[in-house]
């Protein structure tokens, strides 16, 4: 009976689970209400998306030159509990996992409206009530949910099986607007905005440049990069994962990156920019909704469902990432060993996928009662803004830290380019990260528990705590701490 996780995932599946953990909300929602949230972002969408592209494509090398290093399961945990040092590896995976546990319920609450658009367009006018009922669309996105978590526990194959077409999908059906946005032009959209509403609009062309709304803007577009690390989360699974783990993160985030520029620009091609920003002050805005002025009720309800993909493609990706960090932490001894089992059938960790599922669960009831799901969309661009600033610590200190694994590394072994790489993801993401954290503390919600920042040292001293305990009781047993935190987890 084989009692280690099985190296199935190939390049393709690898590249499908960081590509579905990047797209959904982030391409058919972010560009359009980050003039909501960036009042002052104007004409300069685009070039925000670009700046808070350079952060993540340095994390990204940095992930890409670890896990040619060190490809087991639980990617950035094991790479600076090994690199750095065994807390500062498990506090940023926990709220790494905590974050992206509590977006996966958010995710699969918000996917419903997304069914009942479909339905609108479609004119199934019965259907689209039903999916308002509250408690309808609550069961809908726990079976959503769930249904993804049997299909991580079946092991890499149904799991490829399943993304893959569904990542196939989602690109086809989102380069419907692509061409649609680079088709039309903003003439042909103030006409059909005449013709739906009977009113016409008159184009704003100034717009003055903030130095302050455009990195606050680039802050808030850099969570559309999150994602990429989940590839490096399946380093127990990857065939030859030292060479299609860092050609998987470069696929993902090249591609991914390209697709978000160009479906960006097609969009604002066709909508005029101050039209946007105008509707996003007061009106929930997206892509599919933008392009119903122009499109035919069939199509606009075909890059409805994209949108609809593009979130559920997001589950199974994220199950996968946050399943494999419990997993690693049980095989380290930092939680318990029930949690490292591997199914005996499948050589998946099923009792750390079904937990994580509960988790995600409270996201789901979180979302449903509160009535506001943004925060937990905040806690997770936090935690992964930490994760990613100390990955890049972890690539400037592995040398002087743990040379033995460091002498492994097989991608861009220049040691100059290293340090360079990693000073300048440190740089950046410490300056994204203050960004983000000023704009957080300076805001004023209803209450104070709305504060991201709040919420995320809470869970930092709650990781804190669970890690001192549980490596007091490791030195406890008599284990060699110093030798077990230096050496890669056994297959």
């Amino acid at each position: 009976m084989k009692t280690k996780l099985s190296r199935k995932l190939g390049i393709l599946g690898l590249t499908a689970t960081g590509i579905c953990s990047m797209m959904g909300a982030s391409i058919y929602i972010m560009p359009f209400m980050i003039h909501r949230s960036v009042p002052g972002i104007g004409p300069y969408v685009l070039h925000a998306f670009l700046l808070a592209a350079v952060p993540a494509v340095l994390a990204a090398f940095a992930y890409s030159i670890l896990a040619s290093a060190m490809p087991r399961a639980g990617g950035s945990y094991i790479y600076a509990s090994r690199g750095l040092h065994p807390y500062f590896g498990f506090v940023a995976s926990f709220s790494q996992w905590f974050g992206l546990s509590i977006v996966i319920g958010v995710i699969s609450y918000v996917i419903v409206p997304f069914v009942r658009d479909v339905a609108l367009a479609l004119d199934w006018n019965e259907i689209a009530s039903l999916l308002e009922i509250g408690w309808i669309r609550l069961t809908i996105a726990i079976a959503l949910l769930w249904t993804f978590v049997f299909i991580n526990i079946l092991g890499a194959d149904f799991y490829e099986k399943t993304l893959i077409p569904l990542m196939f999908i989602m690109f086809g059906l989102g380069t419907i607007i692509i061409f649609s946005g680079l088709y039309f032009d903003h003439h042909d959209f103030l006409d059909g905005l005449q013709a739906k509403e009977g009113q016409a609009y008159i184009i704003k062309t100034v717009s003055d440049f903030n130095i302050k709304s455009f990195f606050s803007a680039a802050a808030v577009l850099f969570a559309s990069f999150i994602g990429f690390d989940s590839i490096a989360q399946a380093g127990g699974e990857a065939r030859e994962p030292s060479k299609t783990l860092p050609i998987a993160i470069a696929l993902t985030i090249t591609g991914v990156g390209a697709f978000y520029m160009l479906f960006t620009f097609s969009v604002y091609h066709t909508v005029p920019w101050s039209f946007i920003a105008d509707r996003a002050i007061d009106s929930d805005l997206t892509a599919p909704g933008l392009f119903s002025y122009l499109l035919s009720p069939g199509i606009s309800a075909a890059i409805i469902a994209g949108a609809a993909i593009a979130l559920i493609n997001d589950l199974p990706a994220m199950l996968l990432s946050v399943s494999r960090l419990m997993f690693s932490w049980a095989k380290d001894g930092i939680f318990p060993d029930l949690i490292s089992n591997i199914h005996p059938v499948y050589q998946t960790p099923h009792t750390a996928i079904l937990l994580s599922g509960g988790m995600a669960t409270f996201g789901i009831f979180g979302s449903h009662f509160a009535g506001d799901f943004f925060l937990g969309i905040d806690i997770m661009v936090t935690s992964m803004m930490v994760n990613f600033l100390l990955m890049c610590v972890t690539l400037i200190m592995i040398k002087k830290k743990n040379k033995i694994l460091y002498e492994k590394i097989s991608i861009l072994k220049n040691r100059l380019v290293q340090v360079i790489l990693g000073w300048a993801g440190v740089i950046s993401l410490v300056t994204f990260l203050m960004i983000h954290t000023w704009k957080d503390l300076t805001s004023n919600p209803e209450y104070w528990y709305y504060h991201s920042t709040i919420i995320y040292a809470i869970v930092m001293i709650f990781g804190s705590m669970v890690f001192f305990v549980k490596f007091g009781m490791l030195k406890t047993k008599g284990i060699d701490t110093k030798k077990l935190f230096q050496s890669l987890p056994n297959e």
